[in-house]
């Protein structure tokens, strides 16, 4: 999140994605979700069964647009799960941890303060591969390119490529150079798929090294 002083409470009361087990560590606090997507609503479903309060700040005007019909279901039924559609952090408050919050709705522009202990941010990735321009194909948000994404045009060669047959599921423009994980064009961003894709792209490299 672009909000000046986030940074300082980054682990501290600013998280980036959540795991399921943190849920039990805010029995009784009030917790935040921004996010109006999947991963936001089943946080917040799980959170609700410990935390005091789940506020789910959505920057949209509706759940519906982003979140499976069965999500938006249960959020509505959970009574300790506040939605606030059209809504984004103005700032954050706390000395060592994260205290509060300053929370706009952007439609009257009224600012409202909500004592929170965490921020748990489901926004989506930057992958970051920056380092990488020139040399491995990405897409125009940084994503890398593996595979059949790298061949739109089946029925012609891809431009540089250097050996005898298409790229391997997980290779990239270079022989031999892998990706996988969250900087891959339509990873699943799960840790086991990761590892999952690690492994695979492994089998990969072997197969490279025979033909070498």
């Amino acid at each position: 999140l672009d909000i000046p002083g986030i940074e300082k409470f980054t682990g501290a009361g600013v998280y980036y994605g959540a795991a399921m087990v943190q849920a039990l560590s805010y029995k009784g606090e009030n917790v935040c979700m921004v996010g109006g997507a999947n991963s936001a609503g089943q946080a917040a479903i799980h959170f609700s069964k410990y935390a005091s309060k789940v506020i789910m700040l959505v920057r949209g005007d509706s759940l519906t647009k982003g979140m499976s019909q069965y999500l938006v279901d249960q959020i509505n039924e959970t009574k300790n799960i506040d939605v606030m559609l059209s809504s984004n952090i103005q700032a954050v408050n706390g000395k060592e941890r994260l205290e509060s919050v300053i929370v706009c709705n952007s439609k009257n522009g009224e600012n409202t303060t909500f004592p929170i202990s965490s921020i748990f941010i489901f926004i989506g990735a930057q992958p970051r591969t920056y380092w990488l321009s020139g040399v491995i194909e990405r897409d125009r948000n940084g994503f890398i390119l593996t595979g059949p994404d790298l061949m739109p045009d089946r029925n012609s060669r891809l431009r540089g490529w250097t050996v005898d047959r298409d790229p391997f599921l997980l290779e990239t423009n270079i022989p031999g150079v892998f990706a996988a994980g969250d900087v891959r064009l339509g990873s699943v961003k799960r840790v086991a798929s990761g590892v999952g894709e690690g492994a695979i792209a492994i089998q990969f490299v072997h197969q490279y090294l025979t033909k070498v």
